[in-house]
C-alpha cells in the first residue's frame, strides 16, 4: 500500500474491547483511519494520547435511497441509525486515550471539498500516521491534490485567527497556564499560528501539502523560541503576502465539484462494484415514475 504497512484498524480495536458498544456497525468497518494532532506535523513523537479521524462507507441503500424502493423524507423509511459520523473522546484503551472521529464517506468528501482544514490535514498526513487503509481508502488519498483550490487559503487564516485570539486572551488553566507563566504566552496556540499559515503558502503555491515541511520551524516556536511580539508581526506580513498570492496563484478558485464527484463514485464502486445498474436511465426514469405516481394516488386518495 502506497501509504504504509497497515497496522490495523483502532476503530475495530476498541469495538473489540467492548469500547464502542451500541455504535452502528457500518460506522466501525472503516476504510481509512490516520493519526492527527502534533504527531502528524512531526513536533511530537508521544502518542498516548491520539486523535484518530477514519472514513467508512454506509449501506449503498442509504447512499441510493430508490435502490431501496422509498423516497427519502417521504413515507416510511429504513432504520439504519445514526450513519452520518460519530465522535468519541476520552476513551482508553491498552494505556492510551484515544479521540476517535469517523466520517461517512460522502460527509467526508463534502468536507475536504469545502476544505475544511482539519479534514484536509487527515487526507495529507504522512505516511507513518495511517494506520489502516484499504483499496477504497487508498484512491480517496492517492487522489487528494484534487481537493484543494483557493477557498482553503480562508479557511487557514481563520483558524489561525482563532489560535491568535486565544493567545490574546490569555486565560488558561491547569498546565497551559503553567505555559503562559514560563513563556509570557502560550506557545502551542502560537506554533498552530505559524503551521496555519505556512500551510495555506505551501498549498497555494505547490498545490499539495506537506504537513511536516516545517517541523523543525514549528518546533522552535513550540519551545518559546519566538516572542509574542515577533510572532505578531510574522503574522501580519505573511498575511499580507498571501494576499498577494491569492491573486498571483494559479491553483483552482473553486473545487472541481465533477471531478471530485467522479472520484466518490470511483470509491464506492471499489466497495459496491459497477454502480451502472444504479444509475440506468431507463431503470432510474422508470423508478421516478412509479413514486411519482404512487404519490399522485395518495394525493389524490
Amino acid at each position: 500500500m502506497s501509504a504504509g504497512k497497515d497496522r490495523g484498524s483502532i476503530a475495530r480495536k476498541l469495538a473489540r474491547n467492548d469500547l464502542l458498544m451500541g455504535v452502528n456497525p457500518h460506522i466501525i468497518d472503516t476504510h481509512y483511519e490516520v493519526i492527527m494532532g502534533s504527531f502528524a506535523y512531526g513536533v511530537s513523537s508521544d502518542v498516548s494520547d491520539t486523535d484518530v479521524y477514519g472514513m467508512y462507507v454506509p449501506p449503498i441503500e442509504y447512499i441510493f435511497p430508490h435502490t431501496a424502493g422509498y423516497i427519502r423524507g417521504f413515507g416510511p423509511q429504513p432504520d439504519y441509525g445514526k450513519v452520518d459520523n460519530f465522535q468519541r473522546h476520552h476513551i482508553m484503551c491498552d494505556g492510551r486515550e484515544y479521540d476517535l472521529a469517523l466520517f461517512s464517506i460522502i460527509r467526508y468528501f463534502d468536507l475536504c471539498m469545502d476544505n475544511n482544514p482539519n479534514m484536509i490535514d487527515s487526507l495529507f498526513v504522512p505516511a507513518r500516521c495511517v494506520v489502516h487503509i484499504d483499496t477504497v481508502g487508498e484512491i480517496m488519498r492517492e487522489n487528494r491534490r484534487l481537493f484543494l483550490h483557493k477557498g482553503i487559503q480562508k479557511k487557514l487564516l481563520g483558524y489561525a485567527f482563532g489560535q491568535l485570539k486565544k493567545i490574546r486572551s490569555q486565560t488558561r488553566e491547569g498546565k497551559r497556564a503553567e505555559v503562559v507563566e514560563k513563556y509570557g504566552y502560550d506557545v502551542k496556540n502560537a506554533y498552530h499560528v505559524v503551521r496555519l499559515v505556512q500551510q495555506a503558502e505551501m498549498v497555494m503555491t505547490t498545490h499539495d501539502l506537506d504537513l511536516e515541511l516545517n517541523r523543525e520551524l514549528l518546533k522552535s516556536v513550540r519551545r518559546g523560541e519566538w516572542t509574542l511580539e515577533r510572532l505578531e508581526e510574522w503574522f501580519e506580513q505573511r498575511q499580507r503576502d498571501l494576499d498577494t498570492l491569492y491573486v498571483t496563484s494559479d491553483l483552482r478558485l473553486v473545487p472541481d465539484y465533477d471531478t471530485i464527484k467522479s472520484l466518490l463514485m470511483q470509491c464506492l464502486e471499489a466497495k459496491f462494484g459497477s454502480l451502472q445498474a444504479y444509475f440506468n436511465s431507463e431503470g432510474s426514469d422508470r423508478i421516478a415514475q412509479d413514486k411519482l405516481a404512487q404519490i399522485k394516488a395518495i394525493v389524490n386518495s
